[in-house]
């Protein structure tokens, strides 16, 4: 493995951890020698990479960093253009562009030759368009991550119309609808609710009381799903 891949590979795997991980472990996961990795974090050290730590201790990548330029596998590349296409297709019209706006940066910072890999991508999207949203995804997803008051008038399944207040902090695209992941005011649990069926919608003044990660955390072991 060439140095600069090798130190890319030790930056993005200390991405994955938000508390110190053990020289031993980083050394197993990047498949080096713990004196090399002890040479590569120093080496990073010296062009600006804020690792915090020391043997023993475990190590801590503070985030604001980036080894120019970019670089990417032909696996990664291709992950990159499926997920942007995905998202032109499923998500709302001010999302969409941010996925092709997010790809475009990327390609700008790429190497000439992996740039021609980005636009010659031969892995395609298809999939029938998804059910029209009556309600501002924009609007929900601000709602999300400013942790505010959603007040629903919601239609189910049965036409059935009731006024929710909710607590939104997931947001779930599926192939035809959107689904948002809240807490329910008036059921006292978590409840979904299909964004086609929100006859309206009013972001609240207030911020609801418990923080968003801890009702996803609590959501998922509720649901048995894996984060």
């Amino acid at each position: 493995m060439a140095r600069s891949e090798r130190l890319l590979t030790l930056l993005q795997t200390l991405r994955r951890y938000r508390r110190p991980v053990s020289g031993a472990v980083l050394a197993t996961e990047t498949g080096v020698s713990i004196r090399t990795l002890y040479r590569d974090i120093a080496s990073l050290q010296a062009q600006g990479a804020l690792i915090e730590g020391e043997p023993g201790l475990g190590y801590v990548l503070k985030p604001g960093f980036m080894l120019p330029p970019m670089m990417f596998s032909q696996d990664e590349i291709e992950a990159l253009v499926l997920g942007s296409r995905w998202v032109a297709r499923i998500a709302d019209p001010r999302l969409a562009a941010a996925g092709a706006d997010a790809l475009a940066k990327i390609a700008e910072v790429l190497p000439r030759e992996m740039r021609d890999d980005l636009e010659t991508s031969t892995l395609l999207v298809h999939m029938r368009p998804p059910v029209a949203d009556k309600a501002d995804l924009d609007a929900i997803r601000k709602a999300i991550r400013s942790e505010r008051i959603l007040k629903l008038t919601y239609s189910d399944e049965s036409g059935a119309v009731s006024v929710r207040s909710v607590w939104p902090f997931a947001l779930s695209y599926f192939e035809h609808v959107r689904v948002i992941v809240a807490w329910c005011e008036l059921r006292q649990d978590y409840r979904h609710f299909r964004t086609d069926r929100i006859v309206e919608m009013s972001p609240q003044d207030g911020r609801y009381p418990r923080r968003r990660a801890v009702l996803l955390k609590e959501w998922r072991d509720q649901q048995d799903i894996a984060p």
